[in-house]
């Protein structure tokens, strides 16, 4: 077994190592795609999100319509919400909620700094109106406002506009396509498993 042993690794080091060659990269990082609005509503739907579509006016009206339907009362939103998306419920201020806080809130209300239009995904950096990450991981509903101005095509485009978030600030980003979903055990999906099992985009033009 030893003798063996030897002889692989011996094999190993007179091995002659060869440069690594040059990987293509002509990867798109620019897309001149039209229906990039339409293309994100219809992925983020495909990942079994609940999509809507609201002017820019009636965010406030929309966001109490979606929790009313969820009976949704008690919500946490990121300090800097804008005060036209805040719904008229019983609002929480995230100022630094506990775990069992956040767990006793029936939902959360945030924007998000970017969005993906070919995999359908948000990017929440951790801004004034996206919040800490814990706040949209632990209650069980997200209502996430998404600005038409905010959704690119590519997710080159996206990486585009966060990079001096992330060089600048040092934010960390979340990337979220659908609910919290596994299908780890015996294929069979689960969701909210470490995150919100009811994800619902408003798409705001």
């Amino acid at each position: 077994m030893t003798a063996a042993r030897d002889e692989i690794l011996a094999r190993i080091r007179a091995t002659t190592r060869a440069a690594a060659p040059a990987v293509p990269q002509g990867y798109r990082r620019r897309s001149e795609r039209t229906g990039v609005v339409e293309r994100f509503c219809e992925r983020v739907a495909d990942y079994r999100a609940d999509v809507h579509r609201a002017a820019a006016g009636a965010v406030g009206a929309e966001v109490e319509a979606v929790l009313a339907a969820r009976a949704a009362t008690r919500i946490g939103v990121p300090r800097g919400l804008p005060a036209a998306w805040r719904p008229g419920t019983d609002v929480v201020e995230d100022g630094g909620l506990t775990p069992s806080e956040l767990d006793a809130l029936d939902g959360v209300v945030t924007g998000c700094e970017v969005a993906i239009a070919e995999t359908g995904t948000i990017v929440l950096a951790g801004g004034p109106a996206d919040g800490r990450r814990a706040l949209t991981l632990v209650p069980d509903l997200h209502v996430c406002v998404v600005e038409e101005r905010r959704i690119v095509d590519l997710l080159p485009e996206a990486i585009a506009r966060l990079e001096e978030i992330v060089r600048r600030e040092r934010r960390p980003l979340t990337f979220v396509s659908g609910p919290s979903a596994t299908s780890d055990i015996e294929l069979s999906r689960v969701e909210g498993v470490h995150g919100p099992r009811d994800l619902v985009v408003l798409v705001v033009s």
